[in-house]
């Protein structure tokens, strides 16, 4: 599994929907999510993007040169970039990363905010043009020289000065639920994602992409957007997740549900009909919770649980063919470490390992002990100190 993290640029906190236990977002505190997750191993981290989000590609290159191996999955959004313009960018950013770039593309689905950015299109006339937007990206990034005269874009002796690192370009994540969106994550991208639905609506989904990507001659990879929480026990875990919308309110609740009810995003409605814009039964499979989507649009779910469970339910959805897992929690620094240490142990991580790192050391002994280190523990243990 692959498995990365979430920068919350738009904010975090204990709690959802109210400003009590919520904590300014600046540049230090996305640093420190951002070494967590370098430190921790998680593979990489996605940035949000939006009209309340900070912009990703200033923040990923902020957060460059203070990690290490944590590569960035940053939005493009067609329609609002010219593919020239992104395709420079995105050569940069690999260039000046080592190589540590991943790509979301994102065709939006929140008209009011589309049109405050300008963009007009309807539902899938924005797909045709991301269909278009990433020809020329791709071709740009290859190495060609591009002419390309299409219903939305045209450009004429397009060329890029410097390639990217990785080859042809860098990876294109993507997720859609709707038949348009479905074509073009077949025909164009190298990752679909899906929100976190439950697993058999999740085989529906991945059932249709294999399907279309295999008449198209192309193999993807599969990934699932989904918030976690995690704790030592199943009750303490639910208890969590009760107390994260301890303080919405039903008002707060219809408020948040007509905002979302304007997007014309395929993936936004269902994820709107797995809670129905109600807190009663709000787990919509073992273990999935659609508590986070009544006061947050997009991924609104979570597996909930031990790290037994939650290990559980992640193999499930990888057996449908999932090998990405990108998760978050509340509040996202002290999560990061709470995922790492409690369910990292259970997965069947694909983390990069070098093989000139020190092995951690573990001393179960006061810090000054004259004992012997070997008595204190096996041979094969790795090893921190724990007291003194």
């Amino acid at each position: 599994m692959n498995v990365f993290w979430f920068l919350p640029t738009h904010g975090d906190g204990r709690y959802l929907g109210t400003a009590q236990g919520a904590r300014p977002v600046d540049l230090a505190y996305l640093r420190q999510v951002a070494q967590a997750a370098d430190g921790l191993g998680f593979g990489a981290v996605l940035i949000p993007t939006g009209a309340t989000c900070e912009d990703p590609w200033v923040v990923a290159s902020a957060l460059i040169p203070v990690t290490e191996r944590l590569r960035f999955l940053v939005a493009v959004r067609p329609g609002l970039t010219s593919p020239t313009v992104a395709a420079r960018m995105a050569a940069t950013l690999d260039r000046l990363s080592g190589g540590r770039l991943l790509v979301n593309v994102v065709a939006g689905g929140d008209p009011v905010e589309l049109a405050g950015d300008g963009l007009f299109l309807g539902h899938d006339e924005r797909y045709e043009l991301t269909r278009e937007f990433l020809t020329v990206w791709k071709a740009l990034l290859e190495g060609e020289t591009v002419t390309f005269a299409g219903q939305h874009l045209r450009v004429e002796g397009a060329k890029l000065a410097f390639p990217p690192v990785q080859r042809p370009h860098p990876p294109l994540y993507f997720g859609g639920s709707s038949p348009a969106a479905h074509r073009l994550a077949a025909d164009c991208v190298d990752h679909y994602l899906t929100w976190g639905e439950p697993p058999a609506a999740v085989a529906q989904k991945l059932e249709d992409v294999r399907m279309r990507a295999g008449l198209a001659g192309r193999r993807l990879g599969y990934g699932l957007r989904v918030h976690v929480i995690v704790r030592e026990t199943d009750r303490e875990a639910w208890d969590a997740a009760e107390a994260l919308i301890r303080h919405v309110d039903e008002e707060a609740i219809a408020r948040a549900q007509r905002a979302y009810a304007r997007s014309d995003s395929e993936g936004q409605r269902r994820m709107a009909r797995l809670h129905g814009g109600s807190r009663h039964n709000l787990e919509v499979s073992p273990n999935l919770w659609a508590g986070v989507g009544l006061v947050r649009g997009g991924a609104g779910t979570a597996l909930v649980g031990s790290p037994a469970t939650v290990a559980a339910r992640m193999q499930e959805y990888a057996e449908l063919g999932i090998e990405t897992f990108v998760l978050s929690g509340y509040p996202h620094l002290e999560e990061a470490y709470r995922v790492a240490e409690l369910l990292f142990p259970r997965l069947p991580l694909a983390r990069p390992t070098a093989g000139t790192e020190a092995q951690p050391v573990i001393h179960l002994s006061p810090v000054g002990d004259t004992g012997s280190v070997d008595s204190a523990r096996p041979h094969d243990a790795p090893a921190f100190t724990l007291g003194g």
